[in-house]
């Protein structure tokens, strides 16, 4: 089913439906279908599972609101039928009609209607909270989950449109649809029943367009969820594209690729376009079916009634009575169908959104490292099949050695270090710390021996403390300090109004991208792993700062293994062994003396980045 949903991705909506003459035919040649699988979307199964499921749990939310709304459709009730009364009496005695009482009645009626409406509101939109809050909690749970390499496949596009518009949609659906959908099946049948208290037959009369409505409801509904779905991932893919440039502007622009770029998105969005166009067309022909099927049944309700009352089998008062139930029956029913029709879209982000436990689990050999050494061999991997960037690597690392990784870019440096940080596992050969495959360690496990800090570093909403707490949940406040201290950080931090205790993040006290690394490098420190990976972890620090920084963590780093990526050779300089990559191999293994008297390619690299430096 996953692969069917993705593929429909890719499908013209003439696949559906022909669309009409002159419709622009967009390319799908750029890349679209890679893009497009990058996250698996749920089946119909899956979600109506789901729904079901959230149903369930909060069944006495839905019965609450159930019984409330059939007290305020029983107040409803009582106007028609006050008001049939009192019109069957003018005609049969008007002599003892008491107005009065009938107005009195249905004031007193429509006092209730409204009191009870609105508490219905009320407790509807409380449960559609629960509800959404029930969902929000199941997806942070399995988003934080998700293995590093799946995010990063993903990329943050997807992930942000699913984030934001796919909630989005779903919390207006949860929180409106599901509630009023409950609200509308309890007064339609309210309604059927007083009519049938009122006179059975025109309980057949009043359904006499149900089985039009139903046609046309199937053949729109056919349609409409797997359009609905493609309508929400060509936006996806379309968001994921425009993100993505953004982010990469500078890199675009260096390698002329704007035009390419520019070409994508225009695809992208010409893709989504044509989709919104479609289900609007679906749409368009299915409301015009139904309204008519709505004022339909009111004209058979007359002639009908006419017919049985110059029968005599019929009063006037029941006539009026069922023309007035039959004409509030509209409301209701066009409301369900409406709402039927909005909540396909939510049900589309849906299944978007629980797509992501289709996601296979991480494969655990659970075993438990013992020693610290690092080992590689015969390491093989690529992000494509077919196209390695690791070919058939082998290392030895001894506990407390301080390695530095260089190389050209591009040349399979990072991926060497995802590898050793267990981001990813080899797809062939093994990456072993302490004899056991760090690739396959369930990942809390992993962090306890093994941690990496990138380039990319992230700042929360909390306090200083809570985003340094982050790799020690009990970490002290004395604990805290030692950290910022031995990153050299503490300067600033002090400066804040409540020191580590002061609110930073979006709407708090600023945090400059170099002081986010050393926060990075903090958390690094209160983490306490074994071996530390760094990917270019002081790159956003000037020389200066980064040599400073860099000494000021030497007495941390002392007797843990430390495997530095880094294209300032300064930091290669002072490492025990440096390992040169090029072409996904290691072509070069020595100290910084040993390949400098080798006149090798890292000779080359050090002379050309000292003469600029």
């Amino acid at each position: 089913m996953k692969g069917k949903l993705v593929n429909e991705l890719l499908l013209p909506p003439s696949a559906f439906q022909s669309p009409p003459k002159g419709t622009r035919r967009i390319p799908t040649d750029f890349g679209l279908e890679r893009s497009s699988s990058r996250l698996p979307i749920a089946g119909p199964k899956t979600v109506n599972s789901e729904m079901y499921a959230l149903i369930k749990k909060h069944k006495r939310g839905f019965i609450s609101v159930a019984l409330l709304q059939l007290v305020t459709v029983a107040a409803a009730l009582v106007i028609p039928r006050a008001f049939g009364d009192l019109l069957g009496k003018l005609g049969s005695d008007p002599r003892h009609v008491h107005i009065t009482f009938t107005v009195t009645v249905a004031a007193g009626a429509l006092l209730v209607q409204t009191i009870f409406s609105y508490w219905t509101k009320v407790k509807a939109a409380v449960l559609g909270e629960f509800v959404l809050s029930s969902l929000r909690e199941r997806f942070l749970e399995k988003v934080v989950e998700l293995p590093p390499n799946v995010v990063e496949r993903a990329g943050s596009g997807e992930l942000l449109s699913r984030t934001t518009t796919d909630i989005d949609h779903i919390t207006w659906a949860v929180r409106d649809a599901f509630p009023i959908i409950t609200i509308c099946l309890v007064e339609i049948l309210s309604i059927l029943i007083a009519i049938a208290l009122t006179a059975p037959v025109f309980v057949a009369v009043v359904l006499v367009a149900t089985p039009a409505i139903a046609v046309a409801t199937i053949r729109y509904l056919r349609k409409s969820p797997q359009a609905y779905r493609v309508e929400s991932s060509s936006y996806a893919l379309m968001n994921s594209l425009l993100v993505e440039s953004a982010e990469a502007g500078r890199t675009i622009e260096a390698l002329q690729l704007g035009d390419d770029r520019v070409e994508r998105s225009d695809a992208a969005l010409g893709r989504w376009i044509e989709w919104e166009r479609y289900t609007l067309r679906l749409r368009s022909q299915w409301f015009p079916s139904i309204e008519f099927s709505f004022i339909f049944p009111l004209a058979v309700v007359l002639l009908v009634g006419a017919h049985f009352h110059q029968d005599g089998n019929l009063s006037i008062a029941q006539i009026t009575t069922a023309l007035l139930y039959s004409q509030m029956l509209i409301n209701p029913l066009e409301a369900l169908l409406a709402w039927i029709d909005e909540l396909q879209g939510g049900k589309a982000s849906l299944s978007r959104l629980l797509g992501i436990h289709d996601i296979e689990e991480r494969e655990i050999r659970d075993s438990d490292p013992e020693g610290n050494e690092v080992v590689g061999k015969d390491i093989e991997f690529g992000y494509k099949k077919g196209r390695d960037v690791l070919k058939g690597i082998s290392f030895l690392i001894e506990p407390g050695t301080r390695v530095a990784i260089v190389g050209p870019s591009g040349a399979g440096k990072s991926t060497l270090g995802k590898l050793l940080a267990g981001v990813q596992a080899p797809s062939a050969g093994k990456v072993t710390i302490g004899g056991s495959e760090i690739g396959y360690l369930d990942v809390e496990k992993v962090r306890r021996h093994v941690a990496l800090v990138t380039q990319e570093h992230h700042i929360f909403v909390g306090t200083l403390k809570q985003n340094l707490a982050l790799a020690k949940a009990d970490a002290t406040d004395a604990e805290v300090w030692d950290a910022l201290r031995a990153v050299d950080a503490e300067s600033w931090a002090r400066e804040f109004p409540a020191g580590i205790h002061t609110q930073v993040g979006t709407g708090g006290a600023r945090i400059l991208p170099a002081q986010a690394q050393q926060v990075a490098l903090a958390r690094l420190v209160l983490a306490d792993p074994h071996t530390l990976i760094l990917d270019e972890a002081t790159s956003l620090l000037d020389q200066r700062a980064a040599r400073h920084l860099e000494s000021s963590l030497s007495a941390v780093l002392k007797g843990r293994t430390v495997i530095a990526i880094a294209h300032r050779l300064q930091t290669a300089h002072d490492a025990d062994v440096i390992a040169v990559i090029e072409d996904g191999l290691i072509s070069e293994w020595g100290s910084h003396d040993e390949l400098i008297r080798a006149d090798g390619a890292y000779a080359h690299l050090w002379r050309s980045w000292r003469d600029e430096n």
